[in-house]
C-alpha cells in the first residue's frame, strides 16, 4: 500500500526531470551558439543558468524537508538521497553549458576555425547519456544504467582527438592558439557533461540495487541480469 505522502517522492522526481531537461536544452543552445556564432543564443543559456540553480535549491529542500518529517524506509530514504546527488551533476551540467556560451561570445567575435564537427559529435553522446541516465530515474532500469557508464570512454577518446587536432593546429597557424585553446576548453566542459551522466548513472543503480558501483570495474565487466530490477 502506497504511503500517504507518495506524493511529494513524485513531486521530487518530476523537479529532477524537469532540472534535466533544462540543463539539456540549455548544452544543446550551447552547442548551436557555437556552430553558428550566434551570440543572442549564448547569451540566452547564460541568463538560463540561474533556472537551472533554482531547481537545484528547490530538490535539495524538498529532500530534506521529506527526511525530516516523513521518517522515510529505505528504499524512499535512497530515492531522496539520490534525488539530491543527481541534482547537484545537473547543476554542474547547467554551469558547463553556461561555461561553453561564455567561451562562444569570445570565439563569435575571431574568425572561425573549422575545426568544429567532432564537437557536436562528442556532445550528442554526452547528451544522450544524461537523457539515458535521466530515463533510469524513473525505470530504475540497470541495463541502460550501464550502457551510459560503458559509453563515457568513447567521449574521453574524442576529446584527447580534438586536443591533439587543436595541437597540431596552433603549432601550424600560432595565430590560432587563442581560439584553438577556447575549443579545447568547451572539449572539456563536454567531457565533463558525460563524466556527471555516468555519476548519475551510477546512482541509479544504487537507487534501484542499494549497491555503491562507484569506483568498480567489475560491474562493467559482468552482464546485467534479465529486466529491470526490483528496489531491495
Amino acid at each position: 500500500m502506497k504511503r500517504f505522502f507518495d506524493a511529494e517522492l513524485e513531486a521530487l522526481r518530476a523537479n529532477l526531470l524537469q532540472m534535466g531537461a533544462r540543463a539539456i536544452d540549455n548544452t544543446r543552445l550551447a552547442l548551436r551558439a557555437l556552430t553558428e556564432s550566434d551570440l543572442a543564443l549564448a547569451d540566452q543559456v547564460i541568463a538560463a543558468d540561474d533556472e537551472i540553480d533554482r531547481f537545484e535549491v528547490q530538490i535539495d529542500d524538498q529532500a530534506i524537508s521529506y527526511m525530516t518529517l516523513r521518517g522515510p524506509v529505505a528504499s524512499e530514504l535512497r530515492l531522496v538521497v539520490v534525488g539530491m546527488k543527481a541534482s547537484h551533476d545537473l547543476e554542474r551540467v547547467g554551469d558547463e553549458a553556461t561555461s561553453i556560451a561564455r567561451r562562444v561570445r569570445r570565439l563569435a567575435i575571431e574568425p572561425p576555425i573549422e575545426l568544429y564537427a567532432d564537437i557536436p559529435r562528442m556532445a550528442s553522446i554526452a547528451l544522450e547519456m544524461v537523457r539515458d541516465a535521466l530515463d533510469c530515474f524513473v525505470q530504475e532500469d540497470e541495463h541502460r544504467a550501464l550502457s551510459v557508464i560503458r559509453r563515457d570512454p568513447e567521449v574521453d577518446n574524442l576529446n584527447r582527438l580534438i586536443y591533439r587536432r587543436l595541437t597540431s593546429y596552433m603549432i601550424e597557424k600560432p595565430e590560432t592558439i587563442a581560439r584553438a585553446l577556447e575549443l579545447m576548453f568547451i572539449s572539456k566542459s563536454i567531457e565533463r557533461i558525460a563524466d556527471h551522466a555516468v555519476n548519475i548513472a551510477e546512482e541509479m543503480i544504487y537507487l534501484a540495487k542499494g549497491k555503491d558501483v562507484r569506483h568498480s570495474e567489475a560491474i562493467l565487466l559482468e552482464p546485467p541480469a534479465a529486466g529491470t530490477l526490483d528496489p531491495a
